[in-house]
Formats: C-alpha cells, sequence, structure tokens
C-alpha cells in the first residue's frame, strides 16, 4: 500500500474512533441520574458496607423508673440524701414534692403527704432532729394526716439524735420496721399508708447506717432509694 493511501487510513479511523468514543459518553452520561460528584462518590464507596440501624432514644418514664408503671396506678421515688450537700427528694407521679430548688427540704426527717384518692399533695414539711425539740411538732404533724392518705419519709444528715419515743411510735404505727433501729446519720426512706392497706409486696422502707470505713462520703453513708408503683382506689 502506497504511504499516502496508508495515512489517509490511519485518519479515518482515528476520526471514527474519536467519534465513537464521544458518542458512547453521551449516552453514559445521559442514562447516570445528575448528582453531585460528590454523592456519587459516597454512593460508590458506600457498597459493601453494612448499614447502622440506630435504637431509639429510651421514653423517660415518671419518677425515672426503668419501665412504666401499669395504668391505673401512682409512680413514687424515694431517694435520702447522701454526704452534706446531696439533699433527698421525694418524687410522686414525676412531681418532686420535696427537693432543694423547692426550699421544702433540710436536715432531719423530709416528709409528704398526699391524698391517695385525689393524688395531690397536702403538706410538706422537713423536721430537723440534731437541734432543737421538732421530735414533738413531728408526731403532731404525722398524726394529723387525713384518712386514706400516703405518707413518705425520708431523712438528710441527721433523723435520730432527738427523736422521741412519741415519734418513734406514730411512725411504728404506720408499719415502720426500722424507726428504732436508726443511728446517727443512717439514710432511711419509708413509704405509709393512712385509713387503708397498701399491697404485701410492695418496697415500703430502706435503711443504711453510718459506717466510718464504708462510707461513700466522709462521715456521711451512702444515699439509698427506694421506687415502685401503688394501686389507685377503684372507683
Amino acid at each position: 500500500m502506497r504511504p499516502g493511501v496508508a495515512g489517509t487510513l490511519r485518519a479515518l479511523l482515528f476520526i471514527f474512533a474519536s467519534t465513537c468514543a464521544w458518542y458512547s459518553g453521551y449516552l453514559l452520561a445521559e442514562l447516570i441520574p445528575d448528582v453531585p460528584l460528590s454523592s456519587a462518590i459516597y454512593t460508590i464507596q458506600s457498597i459493601g458496607e453494612r448499614p447502622i440501624l440506630k435504637a431509639p432514644a429510651p421514653k423517660r418514664q415518671k419518677c425515672d423508673h426503668w419501665s412504666p408503671c401499669p395504668p391505673n396506678t401512682y409512680a413514687y421515688r424515694l431517694l435520702s440524701g447522701g454526704g452534706r450537700n446531696k439533699y433527698a427528694k421525694i418524687c410522686f407521679e414525676d412531681e418532686l414534692l420535696i427537693r432543694e430548688k423547692t426550699g421544702n427540704v433540710g436536715s432531719g426527717i423530709n416528709i409528704a403527704i398526699v391524698n391517695y384518692v385525689t393524688g395531690k399533695v397536702i403538706a410538706t414539711r422537713y423536721f430537723a432532729m440534731n437541734e432543737g425539740e421538732n421530735s414533738g411538732p413531728m408526731t403532731k404533724f404525722i398524726q394529723g394526716a387525713p384518712e386514706k392518705s400516703l405518707l413518705f419519709m425520708v431523712t438528710h444528715n441527721d433523723g435520730s439524735s432527738r427523736l422521741k419515743e412519741d415519734a418513734k411510735k406514730a411512725i411504728e404505727a404506720l408499719g415502720s420496721k426500722e424507726i428504732r433501729n436508726m443511728r446517727f446519720r443512717s439514710s432511711w426512706v419509708f413509704l405509709a399508708a393512712k385509713g387503708f392497706k397498701l399491697p404485701a409486696g410492695l418496697q415500703r422502707e430502706k435503711i443504711n447506717h453510718s459506717d466510718n470505713a464504708k462510707n461513700r462520703y466522709l462521715g456521711w453513708p451512702a444515699e439509698i432509694q427506694i421506687e415502685g408503683c401503688i394501686l389507685k382506689e377503684s372507683s
């Protein structure tokens, strides 16, 4: 073949190949969706990766229970004080009846009285047992609770030093098994009912004594708590 003819054929083949390449690129561009380059690269990189499943955040329960109370019940949580600055708390139906922010909590025995029928708070008070004569007023406060009342009691700091016999008897009459076991700075929580009976299996009382070898805080025992669900009065 003559050199001129060979050169012409090579030029024609090059033009044909270029045209085919351009047309193939045009068709490919038409078939690929119009997405940003970064998204396309991410899609390619994600091929073969395992999907990440995110569990929904757990729903918060009343009084920070781990599981919800059954329908037609009241939720409660009692937390004693711990150390000098960790004040006691009484939660009922997700309302903090006693806590530091409301200014109705203090050293001694903290008490909240709730109407069992309506679930409404009747009164809250705290009685210092390391100073003054507060055992008598506390006894009157407890005995003055109306029938069909729930009584919640929690300690902070010392609840025993000036606790008199009349107060111990009043609390024993409500079902306490530990009131006579309280010592200096014992952590104590107690749930009681007046005018009706609570279920036998309900956790109602807990105590933790001060022990210098085991105290979480310097000279103070750790806080303790109880929680549960109280069946409402049937209508």
